[in-house]
């Protein structure tokens, strides 16, 4: 009984590790997409205002 309630605990330990290793990639995955529609949008304004002063 021992032996099958620490398999299942091991057991719960990698599926938490791996849904957090998901949670990490997840989020870093939002924040390089963030950042590059950041740059993307402030890349735009930036033209059409250099435009807008010529």
């Amino acid at each position: 009984m021992t032996d099958t309630s620490d398999a299942n605990k091991q057991r719960n330990r990698q599926i938490a590790r791996n849904e957090e290793a998901k949670q990490v990639t997840g989020s870093i995955r939002v924040s390089i997409w963030a950042v590059a529609v950041f740059v993307i949008i402030c890349g735009l304004l930036f033209t059409l205002g250099w435009l807008s002063l010529r």
